[in-house]
């Protein structure tokens, strides 16, 4: 199956290559598809936009990210070929309301046939990666 028969690939792709091509300069832009990672006040470019996938019952995507069970719903691309995407699973970790991700070592191959919506959280600084 080619990328234009699979909707959410274009956007994913985007995602992966921003990620592998962070500059220090960031134009003012907004939205999933700005071609620079950060938040638009601020002159730091980040390298990691986390996000969220939905499955076609509305239902959010989680995967275990360590041998206890433990599961995320956050992830970083890492690569994307067709309409498949290889994702590292980011810990959540929340303090005092806010919540922070930490890199994993654990990774899950999603066929993007199988996702109806993807969601883009702030963009953040991810060490490990």
């Amino acid at each position: 199956m080619d990328n234009n028969s699979c909707c959410l690939s274009k956007i994913v792709k985007v995602i992966d290559t921003l990620q592998k091509n962070v500059n220090n300069e960031c134009p003012l832009d907004d939205g999933c598809d700005r071609p620079f990672l950060g938040s638009i006040s601020n002159a730091l470019c980040y390298n990691t936009r986390p996000i969220t996938f939905y499955n076609r019952n509305g239902n959010l995507f989680s995967a275990s990210y360590n041998t206890t069970g433990d599961t995320s719903s956050v992830f970083r691309v890492e690569e994307v070929n067709g309409c498949c995407c290889r994702c590292r699973v980011l810990e959540p970790t929340t303090t005092e309301g806010v919540t922070t991700y930490s890199s994993t070592n654990y990774f899950v191959n999603i066929n993007l046939n199988c996702i109806c919506a993807v969601k883009c959280l702030a963009d953040i600084i991810l060490e490990g990666v």
